[in-house]
């Protein structure tokens, strides 16, 4: 199998080896070391370190021995249901915050995102540097929702459930030899953005949970409708 491309930007290492392990190109079993690694992404080993520990903590590699890391087993049935899991407990999440009422600082904090996702995709093209940005927007908007709600127990929930395969809200995907389709797959996931955060706003509790349980699948279902491999492969 062909090594990947060199690439000079070392700030979306994370989304780059996620995307390598979903695509089998870092199969189950595969041991991963920083140095072979760092040189067939074109980075230094320090991103590549801190990609090992946050797909370690999204239960894509296990670590062996002191500082080895391997590609951890997962099945499409682990992630379907790990997602839908995500996504009934932010919709749950999303309900009670539409409950509850947004704060000035939460609204101010969600429209933000909806804003900076919108200027993002603006210029009609996905750039190198776009999907790291898009990646910690995307994380702002997730984590705000989810901790507004004033419940530790739904926090808590959440945080176990990310540690299986890509069930993380933060586990993007992004297939660099299809940024145009991935454009397109950002621009969908945007729109729902802008919809739960309308929902919030007008507090249509049980809208808002059913907008966030089919956010969920954005990765999943909606990827063959551009042309995408879906996130299910381990």
């Amino acid at each position: 199998m062909a090594s990947p491309e060199p690439r000079p930007d070392s700030g979306s290492v994370i989304a780059t080896l996620r995307q390598l392990i979903v695509d089998g190109h870092y199969s189950a079993g595969t041991r991963l070391a920083e140095i072979p690694v760092a040189t067939a992404l074109g980075v230094s080993r320090t991103p590549v370190r801190l990609a090992f520990r946050s797909l370690q903590q999204e239960g894509l590699l296990q670590l062996t021995g002191k500082r080895g890391f391997v590609v951890r087993a997962f099945s499409e049935e682990d992630v379907h249901c790990a997602v839908e899991v995500r996504g009934a407990l932010e919709g749950l999440a999303a309900r009670r915050l539409a409950e509850r009422g947004l704060s000035d600082e939460v609204r101010a904090t969600l429209r933000a995102c909806v804003d900076e996702g919108a200027q993002l995709l603006a210029k009609g093209h996905l750039g190198e540097d776009d999907i790291g940005a898009w990646a910690q927007m995307n994380h702002r908007f997730h984590r705000t929702i989810v901790e507004s709600t004033g419940s530790q127990v739904i926090a808590d929930a959440i945080a176990r459930n990310n540690h299986l395969p890509l069930a993380s809200a933060d586990s993007i995907t992004i297939d660099r030899q299809a940024l145009d389709r991935e454009y397109q797959k950002l621009r969908f996931a945007q729109a729902q953005h802008q919809l739960v955060f309308d929902a919030l706003e007008r507090r249509e509790s049980a809208r808002v949970e059913m907008l966030m349980r089919e956010h969920a699948y954005i990765g999943l279902r909606y990827a063959s409708l551009f042309g995408l491999k879906p996130a299910t492969t381990g």
